[in-house]
């Protein structure tokens, strides 16, 4: 739909007159319509597609770390697709045509489609076995109407195991509210021998699946204050990048936009060298394999790095602007590299590599088999969260300082650097908090 727009003049108004904004015409209701549903399709297979493919490609493998293996070279790829798309395909709809731009790209989804479905008879295929979302429900609907049911009132609690369970193993300890739901009771039995309403009663491998859900959720939570800064920092970097000077040669000028291409390509080569290298020197040294709790944990502190860099830098940009007079004079070039600033994007790209592919790994290893589909796709909740913070974070710095005026050579992006510093110590701290008190389900990757 994005390619017709651009190349059919009727779905888009008509080019505004040079030199003249009076004369722009309005986009109707059928381009505004158009336009909103190509938007909406493309959010919806990207969100269907790009954390579904991890989940399905991770599916194939029985072994931890062979999963761990694939979403590094699961993320090498999409990283490096990025590259291509934040760079070439820009390139081409600049210079060439919108039209051969998202052309290129709707050939190349349906390249990709064409792959998947040659490929389909030879993948491992978990049958659908219901919405998890719904056991959850059912679990906490059960608990609270058995509140008043207590296991330890009675000697020898009778659990529901289900029909065919291999294990009679009874509930843990913990989170024993949820206990209740699993416990049997006369009005649960249908006839002889059988239970039903799952509204009442669910199985203990439901309640235990809930529990592990739960006991997850912290760990993911630190991801939130993780994507927050990085956001933030992804923004402020552009800000400076216009103002400085981007020249690389002296014909060729590196759009401020195009700064964020080097922080992926730091993580894509980052990936490879930490799968291909870091991994196996580690594992070779001390017989175990880099568990993703570690990984994330290191992430945490290259990321509080890449934010210290990124402070001092803005400070010696102050410095520049200061010593050249240019303090009152907006949209004045600051005689100070840009390339300057691919120091802390490329340090928060080598921070990604470690933390992104950990919790994918970390969350698709630990939540309950029935959640494995739903399991990488948080990931993708948790960058919306951040981002959406990083905003509310932005204006809320906008309406209570004056460290983000207008003209950023009047201001003190600095001092946001250095507040983002402190929450990524304060984060880390929680995150070690979490990850301590943590238990692994699998014994393979567990702390």
């Amino acid at each position: 739909m994005l390619t017709l727009i651009a190349i059919i003049p009727s779905l888009r108004p008509s080019p505004c007159s040079i030199g003249s904004l009076m004369t722009c015409q309005a986009p109707s209701k059928l381009q505004y319509s158009v336009l909103y549903a190509a938007l909406s399709l493309v959010s919806l297979g990207l969100g269907g597609t790009r954390f579904t493919i991890a989940t399905m490609g991770a599916d194939q493998f029985n072994n931890p770390d062979d999963q761990e293996v694939f979403f590094n070279w699961y993320f090498v790829a999409l990283y490096m697709s990025s590259v291509f798309s934040g760079t070439a395909i820009v390139y081409i709809q600049d210079n060439v045509g919108w039209g051969l731009g998202f052309g290129i790209c709707c050939i190349a989804n349906g390249v990709g489609l064409g792959v998947l479905l040659l490929g389909k008879r030879f993948y491992k295929q978990v049958k659908p076995k219901g919405s998890p979302f719904l056991s959850i429900a059912r679990v906490l609907v059960a608990a609270i109407r058995k509140r008043k049911m207590s296991s330890e009132t009675s000697t020898e609690p009778d659990y529901y195991y289900g029909a065919g369970a291999m294990t009679d193993n009874p509930p843990t300890k913990s989170i024993r509210f949820l206990n209740c739901a699993a416990l049997k009771s006369e009005e649960d039995k249908q006839f002889v021998g059988s239970y039903g309403n799952r509204w009442r009663l669910c199985t203990v491998k439901e309640v235990e699946d809930l529990k592990t859900l739960i006991k997850i959720m912290p760990l993911w939570s630190t991801g939130i204050f993780l994507s927050t800064p990085i956001g933030i920092l992804s923004s402020l970097t552009i800000l400076q990048a216009l103002t400085m000077d981007r020249h690389l040669g002296p014909h060729f000028k590196i759009p401020a936009a195009s700064f964020l291409v080097f922080a992926l390509l730091a993580t894509a080569i980052s990936i490879l060298i930490i799968d291909r290298f870091i991994l196996l020197k580690y594992k070779n040294l001390t017989g175990r394999t880099l568990t993703p709790i570690q990984r994330i944990g290191i992430g945490h502190i290259i990321n509080i790095i890449c934010l210290i860099g990124a402070a001092l830098i803005e400070r010696r940009r102050l410095g520049v602007v200061r010593s050249h007079s240019l303090t009152n004079q907006p949209g004045s070039e600051v005689p100070m590299s840009a390339l300057w600033l691919v120091a802390p994007l490329s340090v928060m790209g080598i921070g990604e590599a470690f933390h992104f592919p950990g919790q994918v790994s970390l969350c698709y290893q630990e939540f309950p088999k029935s959640l494995r589909s739903t399991s990488t796709a948080m990931i993708s909740l948790l960058l919306g969260i951040g981002y959406y913070l990083s905003t509310a974070v932005t204006d809320l710095v906008d309406k209570t300082t004056n460290w983000l005026p207008d003209d950023i050579n009047q201001g003190r992006l600095d001092n946001i650097f250095w507040m983002l510093v402190v929450i990524g110590v304060v984060n880390f701290g929680y995150y070690i908090t979490c990850a301590k008190f943590f238990v692994s389900q699998n014994q393979n990757v567990g702390q």
